[in-house]
């Protein structure tokens, strides 16, 4: 038998070992030592009771504090949690923050995340942490299936011990088969929520059934609550982000936009302003293509080159012009790029840029603009044109006519308005009339009106022809060049006669009808598209002629023979006449000449020699008769050979 005192000292060291080892922090177990060693000593009863009270109270609060401890390290992980989620700004590593943290903090197998889809009206699979089945991975939830499309619509916490015998759910063959294949039991899902909008589902899970308690169901749910607000701001940020982005390619954008407008801006002042100022294609050339880096070619609108640098000769593709024409647009040809200069519809020439394959908007935007300048300055040109050929035309006009209504031809005063126009009358000047079909009149007046200015001549109409005054001594060349440089260009018979040349403004009216009469004679002998003067006719121009020179005319038919005669004291000029004044009969002639008649034929081989094989011919020995004839009455002296 323990005395009292024993007793009083065996309860009281059973409670200090009780308060060392709530100091210790021992295990619940180790708290139940004091009251078995208590009885061990033979501690009486109403003392047993002392200290098993003491006891239930110490397990208590070893209880109390235990939960205090759990419950301070869960706030101290959300806390971590809601520092981390903070701290991240990319969407993704977010959501596998929480997904990991979420693992972490209930200590499951899986912990998921669904986000919802309001186009589609469902929950889609986001991000898995320890998950291993693929088909798992992909789910979709509609709204109300199975446990996270129930919180997904709900908005509030479900919990399921084992989801797979848990039959207040709405199962689905497709989510039952992806639970299955990852074998998933215990499952717990809570709403991420935003306000009062549900933005997707949390879940913990567990491959063995598992009973969640509601603390484990409040601490999810409080995870939820931080990752919500920090899903939402990374959506946010990442909004604002790509807004920023967008904002800055918009500037971006519209910088470029402006500058470029500003470039073209200050490119069409600068090529208007040159313009005005009286610039020329070369200058505008030497801009364009100074400003694009590149090669240009400027063609009028028959393909005409204007100018051209930096770049060899180029051949207009007529498909690309017309391709630009039909567009309003720059269009690239073969490597380079041509543009249509357009007044409207109508086709004023074209632009070709070389040595510049790819061109950007703004570029291709001021070769476009260089176009529309190109066409002010040749609608000015052509303006000015147009006016200096009414101006040339009044001249010629006047020019032309032998004797002005109500007045008198004032020669000094013609003289004196040609050289205002850089026309020196006093050059010898010749007439071209030129005709063909009249649908075409216009297109021929100026292309001659053309030909004038590059001559220095004058270019009008008169009695329904186009009539040409030009500087030159040899109106016959100039005449057949015209016709068949317009007859090709223009793709019709074009017929020139020609007359002159003359010296002074006298002369003029009678060297035109000349050159009229010998349109004619030319139209006559079915001669259309060629050209030629009054000494080009042979004996019909001495018909046709005003003024004819006889000597030039004889000179041209027989100089040759006359010039071997009077070298060499021969007499073919007198064979030639008796052999046509007997009907071209070498016996009859051979006795008017006294002679044998190898001596004729001699003679006769030796003018074929001089004037050519066709001698003999019925046109060439008419004009032959005809000169012979004009050369002895001049040597008679009963012709003037010059009038």
């Amino acid at each position: 038998m323990t005395t009292q005192n024993d007793a009083s000292t065996a309860v009281t060291a059973a409670l200090q070992q009780l308060l060392a080892l709530l100091a210790a922090d021992a295990p619940a177990e180790q708290l139940a030592q004091p009251a078995a060693q208590a009885r061990a000593a033979g501690v009486g009863p109403h003392d047993q009771d002392v200290i098993a009270e003491a006891t239930r109270t110490a397990l208590g609060i070893h209880r109390t504090l235990t939960q205090r401890r759990r419950r301070e390290a869960e706030l101290a992980a959300l806390f971590d949690t809601a520092s981390d989620l903070a701290a991240l700004r990319d969407l993704d590593s977010v959501l596998r923050a929480i997904v990991h943290r979420a693992r972490t903090l209930l200590g499951t197998d899986v912990a998921y995340l669904t986000l919802n889809d309001p186009a589609a009206g469902d929950t889609f699979m986001r991000v898995t942490a320890g998950s291993v089945s693929a088909k798992f991975q992909q789910l979709r939830l509609g709204m109300g299936e199975g446990l996270g499309g129930l919180v997904a619509q709900t908005a509030r916490p479900y919990a399921s011990p084992d989801y797979r015998t848990d039959h207040r759910f709405r199962h689905t063959g497709a989510i039952d088969e992806g639970v299955n294949e990852e074998g998933l039991r215990g499952i717990l899902g809570v709403p991420l929520r935003v306000g009062r909008r549900v933005i997707g589902v949390l879940f913990a899970a567990d491959r063995t059934p598992r009973d969640f308690t509601p603390e484990a169901i409040a601490l999810l749910s409080s995870l939820a609550d931080h990752a919500a607000v920090a899903i939402d701001s990374a959506r946010l940020l990442e909004e604002t982000r790509s807004a920023l982005v967008e904002l800055n390619a918009a500037n971006g954008t519209a910088r470029a936009h402006s500058d470029a407008l500003h470039r073209a801006a200050d490119t069409h002042d600068r090529l208007t302003d040159l313009v005005l100022r009286g610039g020329d294609v070369d200058d505008v050339t030497r801009e364009i293509a100074a400003l694009l880096d590149g090669g240009l070619a400027v063609h009028d609108a028959d393909g005409t080159e204007l100018a051209r640098l930096k770049t060899g000769p180029v051949v207009l593709p007529e498909q690309g012009v017309e391709a630009s024409r039909r567009g309003g647009r720059a269009v690239p040809v073969d490597g380079n790029w041509v543009c249509a200069v357009l007044a409207g519809p109508e086709l004023l020439g074209s632009l070709v840029l070389t040595g510049r394959a790819d061109l950007t908007d703004a570029d291709r935007r001021l070769f476009e603009r260089a176009g529309l300048v190109t066409a002010l300055l040749l609608l000015l040109r052509r303006s000015v044109a147009e006016a200096e050929d009414r101006v040339r035309g009044e001249l010629l006009d006047d020019l032309l006519t032998a004797h002005p209504p109500g007045g008198h031809r004032n020669a000094g005063s013609l003289t004196l308005r040609a050289r205002k126009l850089d026309i020196n009358l006093a050059q010898p000047h010749a007439v071209l009339v030129l005709t063909c079909d009249p649908a075409l009149r216009s297109r021929l007046l100026t292309e001659v009106a053309r030909r004038a200015r590059a001559l220095g001549g004058l270019a009008g109409t008169r009695s329904g022809h186009t009539v040409l005054l030009a500087p030159t001594s040899d109106p016959g060349a100039l005449a057949q060049q015209l016709a068949h440089e317009l007859t090709r260009g223009l793709g019709i018979p074009i017929t020139v006669g020609a007359a002159g040349p003359a010296t002074g403004p006298e002369d003029l009216p009678h060297t035109h009808d000349e050159a009229h009469r010998c349109l004619q004679a030319l139209e006559a002998l079915g001669r259309t598209g060629d050209g030629a003067a009054v000494s080009d006719l042979g004996f019909l121009g001495v018909l046709l002629g005003d003024r004819t020179d006889i000597t030039g005319y004889v000179d041209h038919v027989l100089g040759p023979v006359l010039t071997y005669d009077a070298q060499r004291g021969t007499e073919l000029a007198r064979t030639l006449t008796a052999y046509f004044n007997h009907g071209a009969s070498l016996s009859r002639a051979k006795d008017a000449l006294h002679v044998h008649v190898n001596t004729v034929v001699q003679r006769l081989d030796r003018v074929a020699q001089l004037l050519g094989p066709d001698w003999n011919t019925p046109g060439r020995a008419l004009e032959i008769q005809v000169a012979l004839r004009l050369h002895r009455l001049a040597r008679q002296g009963r012709l003037d050979p010059e009038p």
